[in-house]
Order: C-alpha cells, then structure tokens, then sequence
C-alpha cells in the first residue's frame, strides 16, 4: 500500500530550476523545482545509474549529469532517442515538509 513519507523541509528544497538527491525510507529521490512545482522521481539514470539529482533542470526535464539524458518530471520518459524511464513519485507539501508517495 501507498503511503506518504516525509523527503524533507520545504526549506530545503530546491529553489526553481534546480534539483537535488534526498532519500525517505531508502529510497533515493530526485527532487526537482520546475517553475515553481515540485516533482519528485527515482534518483539512478538507468543507462549508467549516474545521480540525476546532481543534474540540471531543462524545461520540465531533469538531465543526468554525466550523459545528459533528459527525463521528463512528469512522466519519466527520457527524450528521444533514448527509450528509458524513471519512476515518478506523487509529491505533496504538508505544513513545512515536503512529502513523497511511495509504494
């Protein structure tokens, strides 16, 4: 069952057009500010699990660091021509905690 777990204070969130890792009950997180709205999806880029957190914020994409595959915040798509995806995570603020929905 899903449930929603404390990823960190709304202070420490990312300011808008930057991401950064956090990790809520072993998980590791991307945790993006597009325009104003967080998104939250899995941390590891599959190609090379290179830390898309560590990455830039382009559009509504998170690009990884180290090979600039670029994962789209909402669904987890990467842009052509890669074919891979990420797991995305529901986010909600409650009070000052950000909060992420995991399975």
């Amino acid at each position: 069952m899903a449930e929603w777990v404390r990823l960190c204070s709304i202070w420490e969130a990312p300011a808008p057009g930057n991401a950064m890792e956090a990790e809520a009950r072993g998980v590791a997180v991307c945790l993006a500010n597009v325009n104003g709205t967080l998104s939250a999806m899995d941390n590891w880029c599959p190609h090379r699990r290179a830390p898309l957190g560590q990455g830039t914020v382009e559009g509504e994409a998170v690009v990884c660091p180290w090979h600039a595959w670029a994962f789209n915040t909402k669904t987890g798509i990467a842009d052509p021509p890669e074919r891979a995806k990420v797991d995305v995570f529901s986010v909600k603020t409650d009070g000052d905690d950000v909060l992420v929905q995991l399975d």
